[in-house]
């Protein structure tokens, strides 16, 4: 299992506890410093089944310095989308956590984060780890 996550923020930081708790190996990838490619992305976004636009934070500064709420939001638009997310990670919806299996989300809340335990085939027990 793989989590995207900047540990500025306390949605990652929730998700990586849950993960904890329930006893899941990971791999963190602090995206801001290690950003993903296009392909990477690419990859992410037709396993969570969304849109680019979909993962886009469009409330950061280089989303309005960009332009993006004017974007269109189209097949055509897909590619400029990924690579403005390639090129300014900030813009990642974070934390994004793949599974093993595959199953992948934006684990923005306890159900999502819940999702890839369960696909993981970890189960939290009391006292059981």
């Amino acid at each position: 299992m793989e989590i995207w996550l900047n540990p500025a923020c306390s949605k990652c930081r929730t998700a990586v506890s849950m993960l904890d708790e329930a006893g899941v190996d990971y791999v963190v990838r602090r995206y801001l410093d290690d950003p993903p490619t296009a392909q990477e992305l690419e990859a992410v976004l037709d396993r969570l089944g969304l849109e680019p636009w979909e993962i886009t934070r469009t409330n950061e500064p280089a989303a309005k310095q960009l332009g993006i709420s004017t974007w269109p939001k189209d097949a055509g638009s897909r590619r400029r989308w990924v690579q403005a997310l390639a090129a300014h990670p900030k813009l990642i919806q974070r934390p994004i956590i793949t599974a093993d299996d595959g199953t992948t989300v934006v684990g923005r809340t306890p159900e999502a984060v819940e999702q890839v335990v369960r696909a993981s085939g970890s189960r939290s027990e009391p006292g059981g780890g």
